[in-house]
């Protein structure tokens, strides 16, 4: 029988991409939702969370899709009523609260799932067998789209913890420290920031290994998420966000047109059930935290949605 799970925060995310996910997986059945607007059809829906918990101890399972800030107390209050947890990207506000999540989902034996989305996409994996015994002499990253399409409204991205630009970012960087054969670190980074705002709108990023990122949410018309590596045995790059990949600019693996990031997303969490594990691989997280550490801040035009 499918797994009783939980979605708390129903927002465009959830509408989009957990909801579709979950109606076509055979390992899990969407038992109930918990938020203070969004609702889904024929499901059960709480406002409170903990009153979730009180009447639903048959549902072992939550995903978490609600903005990074105030979903540490979400996940934690799961934990501690024994369910198991997985967290939409990035897991958390900051490394430190998602370190204690790891300590206390394996201190009560339970799964925590810090899901990549982007590294689900269709031709990462093949990318990163063929880049497996390739010397890398450089690799760029240009992340542009538009916040006004992806976040309409959702002045919560500009907020601190929010992560502006590096909410799409971390995409890119969950693919980057996915596929390369040896790990980079952040030297230095620019931050444009909106005069009006906390967060970056814009990003450049120089990393060891000639790695270099371009991210920007102000690019209208026809969106850009592209990873080019230069390596010793020739060019390659991949497209669509990670659903096309060319060698020596030839398509020879994925496709553009079908998207399976979050059904996978919920076939992985079946599997650390199953044998009881977690995932929680934060590289992402730590060049998101380097690039707001190192980062030299720009002040630019004000935005507003």
């Amino acid at each position: 029988m499918p797994t009783k799970i939980a979605l708390v925060g129903i927002g465009k995310i959830a509408v989009d991409q957990h909801v579709p996910a979950l109606a076509a997986s055979p390992d899990f059945t969407l038992a109930a939702t918990i938020s203070r607007k969004g609702e889904v059809a024929g499901v059960p829906s709480f406002t409170d969370f903990h009153a979730f918990l009180e009447a639903c101890p048959d549902v072992p399972v939550v995903s978490l899709c609600l903005p990074p800030v105030p979903r540490f107390d979400y996940a934690e209050a799961a934990l501690l009523a024994g369910r198991h947890v997985m967290l939409e990207k990035p897991p958390g506000a900051t490394l430190a609260e998602v370190h204690e999540l790891q300590a206390l989902a394996a201190s009560r034996g339970l799964t925590l799932y810090a899901t990549w989305h982007s590294r689900m996409a269709r031709a990462v994996a093949a990318a990163k067998a063929w880049l497996a015994d390739k010397a890398v002499h450089e690799a760029h990253i240009t992340w542009r789209e538009d916040v006004r399409k992806w976040h309409p409204g959702q002045d919560w991205v500009f907020e601190p913890g929010g992560m502006g630009v590096f909410d799409p970012g971390i995409n890119a960087l969950s693919i980057l420290t996915e596929i390369l054969p040896q790990p980079v670190h952040l030297t230095e980074a620019t931050l444009e920031v909106p005069a009006n705002r906390q967060t970056p709108i814009a990003a450049q990023l120089r990393f060891t290994g000639h790695v270099t990122a371009d991210f920007d949410w102000r690019q209208t018309g026809p969106q850009t998420w592209d990873i080019t590596v230069e390596t010793d045995r020739g060019p390659m790059a991949l497209r669509m966000g990670g659903n096309v990949l060319e060698i020596a600019g030839k398509p020879v693996a994925g496709d553009a047109d079908i998207m399976g990031e979050y059904p996978a997303l919920y076939a992985r969490m079946a599997d650390l059930l199953r044998t009881r594990a977690s995932d929680v691989d934060l590289a992402p997280m730590v060049h998101v935290a380097d690039a707001l550490s190192l980062g030299r801040r720009q002040t630019v035009a004000a935005f507003d949605f």
